[in-house]
């Protein structure tokens, strides 16, 4: 018999912003903390960080210098309770 995999996935998340001092990913894996997923920038400008997921469905966003940034590069979105809209994204 077959098992559903529940493993954690490695999930890199990238933000393009060459003039940012400081960006953080928070989302509903992390309960939207501003404090516990740091980026690391490269020389060219791109924050990455990794996370580790379990399959399902999450919902984020970057915290770039104190103001709010969605993923250009995310296609699927959802409106928040606060009228704008976070990133999804569907780890299998």
């Amino acid at each position: 018999m077959a098992k559903c995999s529940m493993l954690p996935k490695s999930v890199e998340f990238r933000l393009y912003a060459p003039n940012a001092k400081k960006v953080i990913l928070t989302g509903d894996f992390n309960k939207w903390s501003t404090k516990t997923s740091p980026a690391k920038k490269d020389s060219r400008g791109n924050w990455t960080v990794k996370k580790s997921l379990k399959p399902g469905k999450y919902q984020y966003k970057f915290y770039v210098d104190g103001n709010w940034a969605d993923d250009p590069n995310c296609a699927s979105r959802i409106t928040n309770n606060f009228g704008t809209q976070n990133c999804v994204i569907d780890i299998k």
